[in-house]
């Protein structure tokens, strides 16, 4: 009989080395993006974009993106208390206009709670499998209009509602994370990433007076 390798692996070996790996589940959620809807009347608003990238199957989408503005947050919050019973909810930031600093500091502060409240959201068992959190996600629903799917009401059902969002809005999510892939490819070069960067900046004082003004006018009602 012959002596056997030493490189030679035991066929159990190679079997669990043959058997693909179990890839990690990993969601990334960004709130960014603020901007001011019905500018220059007095039932003006600031809205938020949500943007999310995941690998876990307990998403429908595996990408989207969807503005929100803060009193859905509100609404979403309460909601998953409700449903998740005595598992505790992440908090939301202080709803108050009132703030010690400068419209922009208020707005980065309220966007980066906004942040934290959803990375924690989308971490918890409980709130995951809530359908309320996905439409909130990966629709552009409105609160009456989530409400009504949940409870069966809608003309789609929690995933045709989702699918249908997903491929009407596909252009808008590619164009979101074409710097990520071309970065991720190579095809971007450090300049031209500075250059797309400068040309970002300079279409935001705008945005910034917009979000001043409107400000403003919330400080003025509470007058």
């Amino acid at each position: 009989m012959g002596r056997r390798c030493s490189r030679c692996f035991p066929l159990g070996c190679i079997c669990r080395m043959l058997q693909p790996q179990e890839q990690e589940e990993l969601t990334t959620v960004r709130v960014q993006d603020p901007r001011v809807q019905n500018e220059g009347s007095w039932n003006s608003y600031v809205d938020y974009k949500i943007f999310l990238h995941t690998n876990s199957k307990a998403f429908t989408a595996k990408t989207s993106c969807v503005r929100r503005r803060y009193r859905e947050f509100v609404w979403l919050k309460k909601r998953l208390q409700k449903n998740a019973g005595l598992v505790p909810v992440p908090e939301l930031p202080g709803k108050s206009t009132f703030f010690a600093g400068s419209t922009d500091e208020f707005i980065e502060k309220r966007r980066q709670g906004l942040q934290q409240f959803l990375e924690k959201a989308v971490q918890n068992v409980v709130l995951l499998s809530d359908s309320q959190l996905h439409l909130f996600l990966q629709s552009q629903l409105s609160v009456p209009e989530i409400e009504a799917c949940v409870q069966g009401q809608g003309p789609l059902s929690v995933t045709d509602a989702i699918l249908h969002y997903a491929m009407s809005n596909c252009g808008w999510v590619q164009e979101e994370d074409s710097h990520s892939a071309l970065l991720a490819r190579g095809d971007f070069s450090s300049r031209t990433f500075k250059l797309a960067k400068w040309i970002r900046r300079r279409k935001m004082p705008d945005q910034r007076k917009s979000l001043n003004q409107h400000w403003n006018k919330e400080r003025e009602r509470q007058v």
